[in-house]
C-alpha cells in the first residue's frame, strides 16, 4: 500500500492506564531491531519506557477504529522532541508512519519549531527518518540523532 492510499489516520490522546498496551506494543515493534544487535531485553525496555511515560504527550495512532500504533512527542527547549514512533508489526511499511509524520510535521511547522528524533543504530527507522527529511545531528554508541528544521 503506498502513502496515497494509506488509510485515514487519527491521533487519539492515550491516558495513564494505557500504559500496558503501549509498553507491550513498543517491545512488539523493537524486538526484532534489538535481536539484530543483541540487546532484546523486554525488561530493561519496559523500565526505560516507564521512566519517560508521559500520557499527556502520547496519542494512540488509529484507521478504522483500530489501534495501529503511538506516538510521542515531548516540547522541549526551542524543538519538540519525537521520542516515539511505533507501528504494530503487521502493519508497517503502508504508510502509517509517513501519515502520522505528516500531522506531526504540521503542528512543528504552526509553532516554528525544529523536531529531533532518535534511532537505534541499524533499525529501518534510519532511512524511514532520513526519507522525510531528518538530517543527521549526532552519533553515540547504540542511537543516531536526527533534526528536521524549523520550517
Amino acid at each position: 500500500m503506498s502513502a496515497a492510499s494509506a488509510p485515514l489516520i487519527t491521533l487519539i490522546q492515550a491516558v495513564e492506564t494505557d500504559f500496558e498496551e503501549l509498553v507491550a506494543l513498543r517491545i512488539a515493534a523493537m524486538r526484532e531491531s534489538l535481536e539484530r544487535i543483541g540487546r532484546f531485553d523486554p525488561v530493561r525496555a519496559r523500565e526505560r519506557f516507564r521512566s519517560g511515560f508521559s500520557a499527556n504527550d502520547t496519542r494512540h495512532i488509529s484507521a478504522d477504529g483500530q489501534r495501529l500504533g503511538f506516538v510521542v512527542v515531548k516540547p522541549g527547549q526551542d524543538q519538540l522532541l519525537l521520542d516515539h514512533l511505533y507501528i504494530r508489526p503487521g502493519h508497517q511499511g503502508q504508510g502509517i508512519g509517513a501519515a502520522v509524520l505528516a500531522q506531526i510535521f504540521k503542528e512543528a511547522d504552526a509553532l516554528a519549531l525544529p523536531l529531533r528524533v532518535g534511532a537505534l543504530r541499524g533499525s529501518d527507522a534510519n532511512r524511514f527518518y532520513q526519507r522525510h527529511g531528518f538530517e543527521l545531528l549526532a552519533e553515540e554508541e547504540w542511537d543516531i540523532y536526527y533534526l528536521r528544521p524549523a520550517r
